[in-house]
């Protein structure tokens, strides 16, 4: 199943981030603060209803909501990619002599320079005027088009140009061009003020949507590779150096109070965006024309404090890798638990399979890695439990632990639970699960994989008529091992066994001492483990143990009581005899404990197989 129709709507449950988006665009449209902006006549030509919000991860997948297609002019928002085009083709030494990097604490644009009469930063109209003139003496009238190519390389396609707000910025723009001779007076620029103008004014009217500004976002992020293309569009030195002024100087006079609270890189535009990147994290594009008095979108504003807010996403506050978390993901048809199954569970399990799936998790559970994760989840046919194993987990950030606690609720509201493993109770990762879960009585935990595996086995086994009782006493004819024997060898059998009674917790089987008899489970279970405890089996009622006696003089296992139980002991010597009386009797054995050691070694290279699939 496609998360995601052709026409861009959710098929299926909606991951826990596009409903919080969706939440956010519901919330924030009735906003009606701020206005339009009408200094440029056909920039007061916009819609103040529209409102989108789109949000680009760096594993290329786009979240959309609302107004997110709909075209507006980039304006201010090129100053920052502009600025590391500069940086790419002049180079750093050229970009620096002529623009500087401090925040100059006054509005978009002011017309002063700073003290050695530069532009305080590119982010501000004189030091964006500075940048585009720097483009100019490179490209001459090629300029335009080598900004608008790059621009489109951040976003992912090829951008169109509105030749009417070009037209009308150009024809109402006097204070840039105050700034502009200022500029040209003091050396800055070296090309006529016209040309380099025309240049500025035309890439402000370059058109993008929501969408386009968060792959370009997102690139920034993802230090200068475009997720969705896969193309290196920037070095990563120009867009670290990008990244800073605009962590710096990117909200104009209101950047000191945005970083202070939103702390992420951003940079808004008259044109109603705002675009936030994230490093290593994600892209933010926001696109509603109403403008508070710093010439910020205020509905923009909100949907970024929302999220770094509820996320803790402050850039300072970062402590996780991104998308290599999932080591392991299957059904239990790949990785059944150790517990042997009787025929009749074996086959609701193998019917049933894909209703258990297995995720296993590894290195740090940030927000990005779980949101990579609950997609991924939404990807496939939804199962009825879904196992999170943890314990190569190294930790979980608070962003990480709230999105997951929002996935399990996702989960739970479509009747699915949640089965962790992995974690010890009272560690650190416990308490921060537990703190955003509490209340959520979808979530099971066991310490060990195998343990959550069988139990979630259990359950589907109940769930589709199947029944697992352990007090319930199997006879020998019930046995795989003596399968296809006659009435007569199984009689001639069980009458040279001893019928044994075992305490819960009590030793059957030592390893290392002599492998003298074999033993046929009647009822209750036993657990079969290594010297070191590590289990290798559950046996249930009806399965045979210690029949590796049959090949081996010494016992390699230990098998202990997991409650009371009892078992037909069958002596190795007495079983010699009974092979030598019934030759054919004993040529099955034989023959079926071949297919049983098969049936192991299939389970166990599957097991190895998905294991380094991963």
């Amino acid at each position: 199943m496609k998360t995601v129709a052709a026409n861009g709507t959710w098929v299926g449950s909606k991951p826990p981030l596009l409903r919080f988006l969706d939440e956010c665009h519901a919330k924030f449209s009735a906003d009606d603060d701020g206005a339009v902006a009408d200094y440029i006549p056909e920039l007061g030509k916009a819609d103040p209803a529209h409102f989108g919000i789109s949000l680009a991860t760096l594993d290329g997948h786009v979240y959309e909501v609302g107004d997110s297609k709909v075209p507006f002019t980039v304006q201010s928002m090129s100053k920052p990619f502009v600025f590391a085009l500069a940086l790419d083709t002049l180079g750093a030494a050229r970009v620096e002599s002529a623009i500087g990097v401090e925040p100059s604490g006054d509005p978009f644009n002011s017309i002063r320079l700073n003290a050695e009469n530069h532009p305080f930063n590119p982010m501000v109209n004189a030091g964006a005027i500075a940048c585009s003139g720097l483009i100019h003496e490179a490209r001459d009238d090629d300029a335009f088009e080598y900004i608008r190519e790059a621009l489109g390389r951040f976003a992912g396609r090829t951008l169109a140009f509105d030749e009417a707000v070009y037209a009308s910025e150009s024809a109402t723009g006097d204070r840039n061009r105050a700034i502009a001779y200022l500029l040209r007076t003091n050396a800055v620029l070296k090309d006529r003020v016209d040309s380099v103008l025309d240049v500025y004014f035309r890439q402000c009217a370059i058109l993008v949507t929501a969408r386009d500004i968060a792959v370009m976002a997102a690139t920034l992020a993802n230090r200068g590779l475009n997720p969705l293309t896969g193309q290196q569009v920037m070095t990563p030195y120009a867009i670290s150096r990008t990244l800073s002024v605009m962590t710096s100087s990117g909200m104009y006079d209101y950047a000191g109070e945005w970083i202070y609270r939103v702390g992420i890189p951003a940079k808004s535009g008259v044109g109603g965006g705002i675009l936030a990147a994230l490093p290593a994290r994600l892209g933010l594009g926001s696109y509603s024309p109403r403008l508070d008095s710093h010439g910020n979108s205020v509905r923009g504003i909100r949907v970024c404090e929302s999220l770094s807010s509820h996320y803790d996403l402050h850039m300072l506050n970062r402590s996780d890798d991104a998308r290599t978390s999932i080591i392991a993901d299957y059904t239990i048809s790949k990785n059944p638990s150790r517990r042997s199954r009787r025929p009749h569970e074996r086959d609701i399990l193998a019917t049933h399979h894909e209703q258990v799936r297995v995720i296993e998790l590894v290195g740090t559970l940030s927000f990005s890695n779980v949101d990579y994760v609950s997609r991924q989840l939404a990807g496939k046919p939804r199962p009825q439990f879904v196992i999170f194993d943890l314990h190569r987990v190294t930790s979980l950030t608070r962003a990480g632990a709230r999105l997951v606690a929002e996935e399990f609720r996702e989960l739970a509201a479509h009747h699915v639970t949640v089965v962790l493993s992995g974690v010890k109770r009272g560690s650190r990762e416990w308490d921060i699960i537990r703190e955003w879960t509490g209340g959520l009585t979808n979530v099971r935990d066991f310490y060990l994989l195998d343990t959550a595996i069988e139990w979630a086995e259990d359950q589907i086994v109940y769930r589709h008529g199947g029944a697992i009782d352990f007090h319930e006493t199997t006879e020998l004819s019930e046995q795989p091992l003596l399968a296809g024997l006659s009435t007569e060898e199984l009689t001639d059998l069980a009458s040279i066994g001893t019928v044994r009674h075992y305490r819960a917790g009590e030793k059957i089987v030592e390893a290392g001492t002599p492998a003298a008899s074999v033993f046929f489970l009647r009822s209750g279970a036993v657990l079969v483990t290594l010297p070191g405890g590590v289990r290798l089996a559950t046996l249930t009622a009806g399965m045979a143990f210690g029949e590796m006696a049959l090949l081996e003089p010494t016992r390699t296992a230990d098998v202990t009581a997991d409650m009371a139980a009892t078992a037909y002991e069958i002596p190795l010597r007495e079983f010699e005899r009974f092979r030598k009386q019934h030759p054919r009797a004993g040529e099955r054995v034989m023959r079926n404990l071949a297919l049983l050691l098969a049936d192991r070694l299939i389970v166990a290279n599957t097991k190895i197989d998905v294991l380094t699939s991963n």
